[in-house]
């Protein structure tokens, strides 16, 4: 058991990293785009990239951490504060699965063979995974967000895989990975500000649940254009 001093220890350090998640939160939703619309290894794109992808690990720790103190340690939380801590861990792990992976693709751009480093197969596994068991769990209690939001990371993680144990086929499939793993971490970055940020920002009790899945439906074509586009212009 927690004594009462411990409660608010904990609580003091649970609103420090919402701060910390918060201001991190804000510089990633400020920064995802402009490296979509620079030069693509330019110095813009790179700084950038770089500024964004550590905002978003910063998102993803302090997001686990708070996950998991709403759903082991308040004592103020309620059955649907659980359900929204256990997205947020899921969407902790989206964006930092997805950064990982889009940075990784880089590191290993020249590889000629299929790729088991345990660290870059642990990810999409963990996101597959738990995506399935987050579904599960989702349906089970009746809550849109968690039943159909981690069919998106289920897809990504299964392709995560099917790209690292696979031979590349064609030049320059490390680029298009590059751009759709950066891409699906905006995808988190824009879900967590619709299902967090904007209901606070905005003083309102929460958003409908449809405006959740906005940000993937917008995403998704812009990945499909990349892909599109890139797929051509390597294929010739």
């Amino acid at each position: 058991m927690i004594n009462e001093k411990g409660v608010v220890i904990n609580m003091i350090l649970f609103e420090g990293m919402r701060w910390v998640h918060i201001v991190a939160g804000f510089l990633a939703l400020f920064t995802f785009w402009i490296p979509i619309v620079t030069k693509k290894g330019g110095k813009v794109h790179t700084r950038i990239g770089w500024i964004y992808t550590s905002a978003m690990a910063i998102v993803s720790v302090s997001a686990w951490y708070m996950g998991l103190y709403r759903i082991f340690f308040s004592p103020y939380s309620d059955s649907e504060v659980i359900s929204f801590a256990w997205f947020l861990i899921y969407i902790g792990l989206l964006s930092a699965a997805t950064a990982w992976y889009g940075i990784r693709v880089l590191r290993f751009k020249h590889r000629k063979s299929r790729h088991r480093h345990s660290i870059d197969l642990l990810f999409p596994f963990l996101l597959l995974s738990g995506g399935i068991g987050m579904s599960i769990y989702g349906h089970f209690i009746n809550f849109p967000l968690l039943a159909w939001f981690p069919l998106v990371g289920i897809f990504l993680g299964g392709s995560q895989l099917w790209y690292w144990l696979r031979v590349p086929k064609m030049k320059g499939q490390w680029l298009i990975e590059h751009i759709v793993g950066m891409l699906s971490c905006s995808i988190a970055t824009i879900t967590a500000f619709t299902v967090f940020g904007a209901p606070q920002l905005l003083n309102i009790a929460g958003s409908h649940p449809v405006l959740w899945f906005i940000p993937t439906i917008v995403m998704l074509p812009v990945i499909i254009g990349f892909t599109t586009y890139y797929t051509k212009k390597f294929s010739h």
